[in-house]
This record gives C-alpha cells, structure tokens and sequence, in this order.
C-alpha cells in the first residue's frame, strides 16, 4: 500500500516512523515534511493546508490511504475531500473536527451531555466579554474559540489579567480570526494529563495515557507553546481515572456526534485537569497530540495501519493493541525566541551520533534539507524521545541525547516529567 501523511512536524516523523515497521506499507510519502521525514517517506512539496493539490497528487500516485496529521486541514474538511475522491482517509470529518475547530461549540456538546468541564461564557462581543470579566474576582482562562496552534488560551492569574487577554485576541487580533469568538472560563487547579483514543464513530479504544508540558518555562512557568515535552505513561492517570474519563466524557461526547449524523472517526484527543472534583475537559484535538503522539507511539508495538485500517472500517472492538510497559519521555529541542520571533535556517550539528541506542530516537519538527545540511525551519525543532526501565532511566537517555546535539539559540526545558519524578528536576 502507498500511504501520504499530510504535516511536517514531529507528529508526522513519528507516525510515519511506526507505518514505516508495517509489512503492508510500501511507500510513504509526507507532504510537506522534513529532513528527518525524508529519511523514510518521500517529501512532496506541497503544503499541508492545500487539500485540492494534495487530492490530485494522491489520484495521481494511486494513493491507498491519507492521513492528516494537522489540525487546520482536518478542521477545513481534507478527510471530506479525500473520502469524496473515493480516497481512504485517516481522521475526523469537518462537522466532527469542529471539536477542536471551535471551543464554543465544543463546550455546548459537553454542557449538552453532562459532560465535566470548566463554567464558562462564550462572548462574539469584546464588550461584552469586558463586562462579564469585570464581575469575576478569581482567576480566569481566556481562550481563543479557533484554532491558534496551541497558543490561544491564556492563563489568568486575576480578573485584570483577564482583561488585557481578550483585549489581545477581540480588539489586538493576535491569533487572527481565530478570536472572533472567545470562551472565558473558570481556572480549574490540578495537574494536567492527556488521554487520546482511537474512535471509529461508534468505538472506543483508549490508548496509553501521556502528560503534555505547555508552557516555555521550567516549572509549568511562562506563555503557552505547542507542546515543550511529554511523557508516557503518567501516574496521575490511574485505572479510576481513565475509567471515569471513559464513561463521562468519551462515550457521551461519541454518542452525541453519532446521534447528530456527524459520526467521529480517528483520534480523539482528551486534555484533562484532574481536579480535587474529579477529572474535567479543558479542551479537544482531533488528532493526536504532538509531542504526545512521540512517546505514545514509541510505546506502541502492535502495527499502526492495523489501528488506522479499523477505525476507518468500523472494527475497532476486533482489535488488540499491545504496549511496552516502558515508559518514555519526550523533550523538545526548540528555536531560541520561541514562541515569539526567532531565526529560521541555522544548521544542526550533533544529529547522528545522538541516537546511541534503539530506545533513543530523533524525531525531527521545524527542519528541512538545505544540501547535504540539515537546518532550522521552525519554532519547535526536534523531539528528542527515549524509554527506558524507569521514566528517571528514559530522562537520563533523552537529555544524554539532548547534549550532543547543538545548534545556535537551542533550548529546551530540562523538567521534562518533573512531576512525576517528585517535583525533582530531571
């Protein structure tokens, strides 16, 4: 079979990395990819979000299945497309994507089904959202109801806070149309965990759980990235836990898009504050995280397509998936600046002599091929995954890895899992 995954970040390295262990694949190509894509798939220049390109590229090649790895493409209907071109497609379709293409509509579907989640208001009026923050007096999340690459909820500390942010998304416009509408909701407390599942519209199969490090700075400190490091999987998310996650929030939210004529299909993304209250919905993705997707998948030993081929044939309850019960950490290699301005195009030093081990890997994110050199080309640069017996073992292998590889401006948290670990440094 020939398989074209659509992305170019380390989501896609890391998909692409797994199908490229399947019997039955026998090409890839990755649209637009990136220098560590290219070293298993065929690049296709053609960027991500132009779904009518890539539709005709994959007629041309007799693609046997798409998958999309983004968010904007699946949230712009690229799985619809596909599908209409009578091409297999892996992910939601547009009306079910709107999980994560929109906040406000998502936190109608959990108000709808009693779903755990923060109180919230959804304002369309700059006015009116300034007037209703005005009469909180405790902290608040404001967050942008589109898609703003990770970046659209801000972390209020006070009311006031809140005021300058939804004067950065209505009136500044820092995430664009993406702030039209806003979702102003309570600050919940606890940590936070990520659990992803492979969903077919009517089953559910919950993979291993993972925990995601937002913001830039050590200690969970400083603006929201796409994603600092991950690790799976996370103690916070005990047998208790993923069964009532599974019960109240799975099955409803699946139930109400199947009951709605917009069945959802692919991986469906649960981002999770576990409160003194129990678990409670901060958001939805509809694909799998990034950097979550790096130490998931690492874990996984049974064959992806098998996962990717059931969901989108309705058969998820026929399969078993196996895991290596060795955890793994991934830590994120990012452009000095980031995730404000930084330089594009400084060369990578150090890349092949990280990876001492089989249990250690490179995931490349924000690089391309410039001749035989490979540079920066993004915020986020590379995702440096390791496993090991323990996830203090995996962290030794991961920033072992993380120092032979230099280049001008690098950084990266050094707490990746730190939590976990004791709230020690790792």
């Amino acid at each position: 079979m020939k398989v074209l995954v659509i992305g170019g970040g380390g989501r896609e390295h890391a998909i692409i990395w797994k199908l490229s262990q399947s019997s039955a694949v026998k090409r890839i190509y990755c649209a637009p990819g990136n220098a560590g894509t290219a070293k298993l798939a065929e690049n296709v220049n053609i960027p991500a979000e132009d779904v009518t390109a890539l539709c005709k590229f994959a007629k041309q090649e007799k693609i046997g299945l798409a998958i999309v790895g983004p968010e904007d493409p699946l949230c712009s209907g690229a799985v619809d497309m596909f599908e209409a071109e009578g091409i297999r497609a892996f992910g939601p379709p547009k009306a079910a994507a709107a999980l994560e293409g929109d906040k406000a509509f998502a936190k109608l579907v959990m108000r709808q089904r009693a779903v755990p989640t923060a109180e919230s208001r959804t304002f369309t009026s700059y006015d009116d959202a300034r007037s209703y923050i005005a009469t909180r007096d405790a902290g608040l999340v404001v967050k942008a109801a589109g898609l703003a690459k990770g970046k659209g909820a801000i972390v209020c500390d006070e009311p006031s806070d809140a005021l300058l942010a939804v004067e950065r998304i209505m009136s500044k416009r820092e995430f664009g149309a993406a702030g039209d509408t806003v979702v102003v909701e309570e600050r919940l407390v606890g940590p936070e965990a990520s659990i992803l599942a492979f969903v077919d519209g009517r089953n559910i199969y919950i993979m291993e759980s993972a925990q995601d490090h937002k913001p830039i700075g050590e200690g969970d400190t400083g603006p929201n990235t796409g994603g600092m490091g991950a690790y799976s999987p996370t103690p916070v998310v005990t047998d208790e836990v993923l069964s009532l996650v599974e019960r109240q929030v799975f099955v409803p939210v699946v139930d109400a898009m199947q009951r709605e004529g917009t069945p959802y299909r692919g991986v469906l993304y649960v981002g999770l504050m576990l409160t003194h209250n129990g678990p409670k919905v901060l958001e939805f993705n509809c694909r799998f995280g990034d950097p979550e997707a790096q130490p998931i998948l690492f874990r996984l030993k049974s064959d992806l397509l098998e996962a990717i081929d059931a969901v989108i044939d309705g058969r998820l309850d026929k399969i078993t998936l196996r895991w290596d019960p060795r955890p793994s950490v991934c830590v994120v290699m990012a452009s000095g600046g980031y995730p404000g301005e930084y330089r594009k195009g400084i060369e990578i030093f150090g890349l092949d002599t990280a990876a001492t081990s089989d249990d250690v890997i490179v995931f490349h994110a924000g690089t391309k091929l410039v001749g035989d050199k490979v540079v920066t080309a993004g915020g986020r640069v590379l995702g440096i995954t390791a496993r090991g017996e323990t996830l203090a073992g995996a962290c030794t292998l991961a920033y072992a890895a993380v120092d032979r590889i230099q280049f001008d401006g690098a950084y990266c948290r050094r707490d990746i899992a730190y939590r976990a670990l004791g709230g020690t440094l790792a």
